[in-house]
């Protein structure tokens, strides 16, 4: 359960910082969250993308998960 937190932590730490500088929001406060509000966390940054080039498509298709 730790890894999978690790894992989350870091790529909502990536999608708050793309594309800017620094990121707007402090990631060591993520840390203090549950498994189900990173994941929802992660999923609203996803759904804030919006329109995106090629390139950036390409870059957030590691964040995707198969099932």
């Amino acid at each position: 359960m730790q890894n999978e937190k690790e894992i989350l932590l870091a790529e909502i730490e990536k999608l708050i910082a793309y594309g800017r500088d620094e990121p707007t929001i402090n990631p060591a406060l993520l840390a203090y969250l549950s498994i189900d509000d990173l994941n929802n966390t992660k999923a609203k940054l996803l759904e804030r993308v919006g329109t995106l080039s090629d390139e950036d498509k390409a870059w957030l298709e590691q964040f995707k998960k198969y099932e």
